[in-house]
């Protein structure tokens, strides 16, 4: 049994511990609030997190790129699989170009190549040369092959690599690209139409002009 004495000590320590919770329990609580409003000012701002911000930098882009089929191999995920001559075949829309390829024995060639970019005009493409003349050229193995090697750069380019550029073709002469974002024109006249296509060994940029080497 407690005494009037114990009584009043255990009534003034508990006196004395009460603004110490109370302190505790408010510091507590702001911080739930202020982390709560923080996490909700992030939710409605759109800000993502570290953990979703996903980057498409690496995506194909333009739009001709709409036309690919979504799965079989012709679509993107089935031409990054083959090499670049055999995942061209499966695009309908470069059927002129794998056959100007054939014809110029360079299926091997292009196959066989490493970490390349080749620069792919479409069937529009072509169309744009008038028949007699891409007859022509298409039955000329020297100068086929000409043109289509200076349509081939020996690197693997990056789209921002075509902001400003210079590069090298197989074909010994050089090729200038220009642009940004998602507009990019090789030569100042062929306009990337679907960028950034990856194949087994090359990048590839579908363009709507042929390109023609100065000499």
């Amino acid at each position: 049994m407690q005494t009037p004495l114990r009584r009043v000590a255990v009534a003034v320590a508990a006196a004395a511990l009460l603004p110490l919770a109370l302190t505790a329990c408010s510091d507590s609580d702001s911080k739930d609030k202020a982390s709560g409003s923080a996490a909700s000012a992030s939710k409605a701002s759109g800000t993502p997190s570290a953990s979703n911000d996903m980057s498409t930098t690496d995506q194909p882009f333009g739009t001709a790129c709409a036309s690919v089929p979504e799965d079989g191999a012709g679509s993107f995920d089935g031409m990054a699989k083959d090499p670049v001559a055999t995942a061209a075949s499966n695009n309908p829309a470069l059927s002129t170009l794998v056959t100007a390829v054939k014809k110029a024995g360079l299926v091997d060639t292009l196959n066989n190549a490493q970490n390349i970019t080749v620069f792919a005009p479409t069937n529009e493409a072509f169309a744009k040369i008038p028949k007699a003349d891409l007859d022509k050229v298409l039955n000329d193995k020297a100068q086929l092959t000409k043109i289509l090697t200076y349509h081939v750069v020996g690197q693997k380019l990056a789209p921002k690599d075509l902001e400003n550029g210079s590069f090298e073709t197989l074909e010994k002469s050089k090729l200038t690209t220009s642009g940004s974002g998602e507009s990019y024109k090789v030569n100042d006249s062929a306009k990337v139409v679907c960028g950034n296509v990856k194949t087994a060994n090359a990048t590839v940029y579908i363009i709507d002009t042929v390109l023609m080497p100065k000499s």
